[in-house]
């Protein structure tokens, strides 16, 4: 059993330092709406060597971890297999858990050209399977998943997977890239829920 929504949404009042919203139903909306439709989130936080990934299902009342992983790539894989890998490991988590939507972290500014390169293969190889697999795709700074799941954007990594495996009720620590996943679908849920972040969609592949 994982956090319910309303626990989800004190405890990021907490963190905030602001009052919780009172417990009485919110009148209907879009958000409320979408997040009725799109019950299974996908996070992805994609890279060459290990591309974290999230899954997550809103149910009643509770907030649950499907499951969480790192596509990992050995550094003697040429980029080709390793991308070849990242997608169809995908492909396989898409036909499994049948996500409707994706969260997958923003672009980053980098100061190496060819570390900018290296993480647009990758990022390119995963968005091209979701946009197959017709998933809505929305992308999220990453000061901004911190902000929402610890209440601080520059918060450190462990930080944040301790406090989504609170938030999931995870019997282990999660590796730091299937944490930035899983937190990534949670922002996600969370935006749904109280439409607190501007989100951009992404154009289908």
């Amino acid at each position: 059993m994982g956090i319910t929504l309303q626990q989800f949404n004190e405890m990021s009042a907490r963190v905030n330092g602001r009052k919780s919203r009172s417990a009485t139903p919110a009148p209907a909306s879009a958000a409320a709406s979408r997040l009725a439709t799109h019950r299974v989130i996908l996070g992805l936080d994609p890279s060459l060597r290990g591309t974290g990934f999230g899954v997550i299902e809103v149910t009643k009342p509770d907030l649950v971890a499907r499951a969480h992983g790192t596509i990992s790539c050995p550094k003697d894989w040429p980029h080709s297999r390793c991308l070849a890998h990242i997608a169809q490991t995908l492909r396989d988590v898409v036909r499994q858990f049948q996500p409707t939507i994706c969260a997958v972290e923003g672009l980053f500014f980098a100061q190496n050209l060819k570390t900018a390169i290296v993480m647009g293969e990758a990022r390119g190889a995963a968005l091209a399977v979701l946009g197959e697999a017709g998933l809505d795709i929305y992308e999220i700074a990453p000061r901004k998943v911190k902000q929402a799941i610890v209440g601080y954007g520059a918060a450190q990594k462990l930080a944040v997977a301790k406090m989504v495996q609170r938030m999931l009720r995870l019997p282990e620590l999660p590796a730091a890239d299937a944490a930035d996943a899983l937190a990534l679908a949670l922002a996600q849920a969370q935006n749904f829920e109280r439409s607190r972040f501007s989100l951009t969609k992404q154009k289908t592949i």
